[in-house]
């Protein structure tokens, strides 16, 4: 670890010198890329900079500790003891920081919400689930951009797929994916009688061409009117669009565009996005357990999080959180939920990384 941090300090000191460097300056791309890389180093060299002046205050505490009045002495011990918790402090901040990054944290996402198991009373809950992540991307200033939608006939969704697009805006969201089971009484109920219902959440970091490569050999368009509820035609034109990738199967359709060429620009992004969410998922089945568990596998067939009405309970059953704020995670305040799981998966990462480096030497710094 000590390794580790001495060559982040040496690639920190050589960031600032290309920074200055007139060359590199007028580069606007590269200069970028330098000063992301910089600022994302800047707070690990902080802090290792303030671990090491802890650790020489223990050395100095500790010749102290050697004087032979009594009242050093216990001056002494009482800042080794402080210096001690602090270092502890700093070390463990070291350490979660030295956790490898998702590389696709960064990115912009595709959300995908589908109704589930409870007819009509899924539909309306998975919009309400849409406007609940409206509203989060509202108040965190990012842009929602509705890809394709299929409403049903009592104001509900049955699907909808839209891009959000802003800072992290993976690394906020990723951990939404899975079942999202919803207990109220429905609309239409006339015995007042509780109903679950079930909503499905996909989110897809969105694909760039370094990314994948996808052959347009390999898909297959086709065209048509585009339908609303019941099936009726609101469109006078083919302007419809469905993708077929030929070697996986996956399907893709948009319609919310008058649009043909808009729908199939729109489509292709929810294609490539998909086809992407596959390969990362191939790629972490083929890694190990420990790993598995470390990226999180956003397994969408697992029941991630319970929405109570008549309690005004929301629980995610991944960490056992339990918060009595339904209204106010419903209107997009689910920052405490997101910092919880991010917490969570953090500590799980954490510690693989460290069961994985246990011949290494703990951290020294003469």
């Amino acid at each position: 670890m000590f390794d580790k941090l001495i060559g982040i300090e040496k690639r920190y000191h050589e960031l600032e010198g290309l920074l200055s460097d007139p060359k590199i300056i007028q580069d606007y791309e590269v200069y970028q890329k330098y000063a992301r890389e910089h600022s994302d180093l800047s707070k690990i060299v902080a802090i290792f900079s303030d671990y090491r002046e802890v650790a020489v205050g223990i050395d100095e505490s500790l010749e102290l500790l050697k004087d032979e009045d009594p009242e050093i002495n216990m001056l002494a011990r009482d800042e080794i003891d402080r210096l001690n918790e602090k270092k502890a402090h700093l070390e463990a901040e070291l350490k979660k920081l030295l956790i490898p990054k998702d590389p696709l944290d960064g990115k912009n996402v595709i959300i995908e919400i589908r109704a589930g198991t409870g007819g009509e009373e899924a539909g309306l809950f998975a919009g309400d689930l849409f406007k609940m992540y409206q509203r989060f991307a509202e108040i965190t200033n990012w842009q929602v951009e509705i890809l394709d939608h299929h409403a049903t006939g009592v104001g509900g969704l049955k699907e909808v797929i839209a891009m959000v697009k802003g800072k992290n805006a993976y690394s906020r969201l990723k951990y939404e994916s899975g079942t999202h089971r919803v207990q109220r009484v429905p609309a239409t109920e006339t015995q007042g009688r509780i109903h679950t219902s079930a909503v499905t959440v996909a989110v897809l970091p969105e694909a760039e061409e370094v990314d994948i490569d996808i052959d347009p050999n390999d898909i297959k368009v086709d065209v048509f009117r585009s339908t609303g509820p019941g099936g009726q035609s609101v469109n006078t034109t083919d302007s419809a669009v469905r993708l077929t990738h030929l070697p996986t199967g996956v399907v893709v359709t948009c319609q919310d565009e008058k649009s043909q060429h808009k729908n199939k620009a729109k489509a292709m992004k929810v294609l490539s996005a998909r086809l992407l969410d596959a390969k990362i998922r191939e790629q972490n089945e083929k890694r190990s357990e420990e790993r598995k568990s470390q990226v999180g596998s956003g397994d969408r067939s697992e029941r991630i999080r319970t929405y109570n009405f008549p309690q005004g309970r929301v629980t995610d059953h991944r960490i056992g959180l339990t918060l009595y704020k339904l209204d106010s995670i419903l209107q997009g305040n689910i920052d405490e939920i997101v910092d919880e799981l991010t917490t969570y998966y953090q500590a799980q990462a954490l510690k693989n990384e460290n069961s994985s480096d246990r011949q290494e030497q703990p951290l020294d710094h003469s």
